[in-house]
């Protein structure tokens, strides 16, 4: 398979992941989940994995940390291999995620850290820093699990992966 199949499937589920993360917010004091934070970004709720402990994000400068429970890891469609340590970190925009750290693909071989994504419309660019891939928005609303991926339970299983062809190297 070459990189510009491998990675596009796995980018897919990188961000298919949801949390429910009470934070405080600074207008009023009532509790945002991680939910609601994404979505006021202009980001689907699906791009943090199940088991987020607690996150800081600073409004400010967008800087944030999300903490994890313990390194995170599954295997998608029996090949495909995502990486979460316990803390992410990057800066969070209105439509991009920047200096991600702590996520991490694996493409053929190798492990590649997810450095960026940015919503273009109704699709989401990840960047490993060498190549990108475009997904649609709408493919981030199951969230797999830390171990089992979409063989869980609870996840909803046979979810069509759909990639957009526009995925590119860099």
């Amino acid at each position: 398979m070459t990189m510009s199949i491998v990675l596009p499937i796995s980018l897919l589920f990188l961000s298919s992941f949801a949390i429910q993360l009470p934070v405080s917010a600074a207008d009023g004091g009532e509790s945002l989940s991680a939910y609601d934070i994404l979505q006021s970004y202009d980001f689907p709720v699906g791009l943090l994995p199940k088991g987020v402990q607690g996150y800081d994000l600073d409004r400010t400068t967008g800087k944030f940390n999300v903490y994890l429970n313990g390194s995170c890891s599954f295997s998608l469609e029996g090949s495909y291999q995502l990486k979460y340590k316990a803390t992410i970190s990057g800066i969070l925009y209105k439509g991009r995620l920047s200096n991600l750290s702590g996520i991490s693909v694996k493409v053929l071989f190798i492990w590649l850290n997810i450095v960026e994504v940015v919503r273009t419309g109704e699709d989401l660019q990840f960047s490993v820093g060498i190549a990108s891939a475009d997904f649609p928005v709408d493919n981030f609303e199951i969230c797999p699990q830390c171990g089992c991926g979409l063989d869980c339970d609870d996840v909803r299983l046979g979810r069509k992966i759909r990639t957009n062809p526009s995925a590119s190297s860099i």
